[in-house]
């Protein structure tokens, strides 16, 4: 869900329309994937009006959900060849390290960035770049937790490939965390995804890896908080 900037001239919502252009900018979207676990606890609640602590609960789990659920919108960079963040969080790696064998990019080690995300954070993916999906891999593995570097190989991940317009290939891989067991993918190879484009979800607590062609500058530094679909990563050769 990426948002472009408004054009100069366009009319502005007045009254009742302001309001609620106020509200829905304040207060972020749900994705698809968590409405399961808002409806759930909100019909528990409303079938247990008169046991105060279980609706008292049902409801603080419906909050909790919503929250984690969350899409905001964003409004990407129209910078030419950069590469923005697919996911909020922190940034935990910035090295060098050879890509997801599923995706058959070669042995030699490219440039990478490795973004942390907590339970707290933003749990959608988005498109690093605007680019043709090349190919889509789930593969099985371990539930590590996710900050730690052998996650990469050892957890279970979905690894996705895109090629920009400009020939350039970004291998983006959603990797499960200790608490993750459920990688959303929407996704399909030959799809065409804009920058900053949603195109899936892990639940609960998580880490994304991006992998950049050689030449790439790094725009970030370890540490860092990035901000899905707005920070600058990288820039392209």
């Amino acid at each position: 869900m990426a948002r472009r900037p408004t054009p100069l001239g366009t009319p502005q919502p007045t009254g009742l329309a302001h309001v609620a252009d106020l509200v829905r900018s304040t207060i972020p979207p749900l994705h698809p994937a968590g409405l399961p676990f808002v409806l759930t606890p909100l019909a528990v609640a409303a079938l247990a009006r008169r046991h105060r602590w279980v609706r008292r609960t049902a409801l603080a789990a419906a909050g909790a959900s919503a929250a984690f659920f969350r899409h905001p919108h964003r409004v990407p960079p129209n910078r030419a060849n950069v590469v923005v963040s697919p996911a909020d969080g922190e940034v935990a790696l910035v090295d060098t390290a050879v890509p997801p064998a599923e995706l058959n990019m070669g042995a030699n080690p490219v440039p990478r960035v490795s973004i942390f995300l907590s339970v707290l954070d933003v749990h959608v993916q988005r498109s690093p770049v605007a680019g043709e999906v090349l190919a889509v891999v789930h593969k099985a593995g371990k539930f590590l937790s996710a900050d730690l570097a052998e996650a990469s190989d050892a957890n279970e991940r979905n690894s996705m490939l895109l090629r920009t317009s400009g020939g350039h290939e970004i291998a983006v891989v959603q990797i499960a965390g200790l608490l993750a067991r459920r990688i959303v993918c929407d996704a399909k190879v030959g799809d065409r995804l804009p920058i900053g484009d949603t195109y899936g979800l892990i639940r609960f607590g998580s880490r994304v890896d991006t992998y950049f062609p050689e030449g790439t500058t790094l725009m970030v530094e370890r540490g860092q908080r990035a901000v899905g679909a707005e920070t600058v990563l990288a820039q392209l050769p």
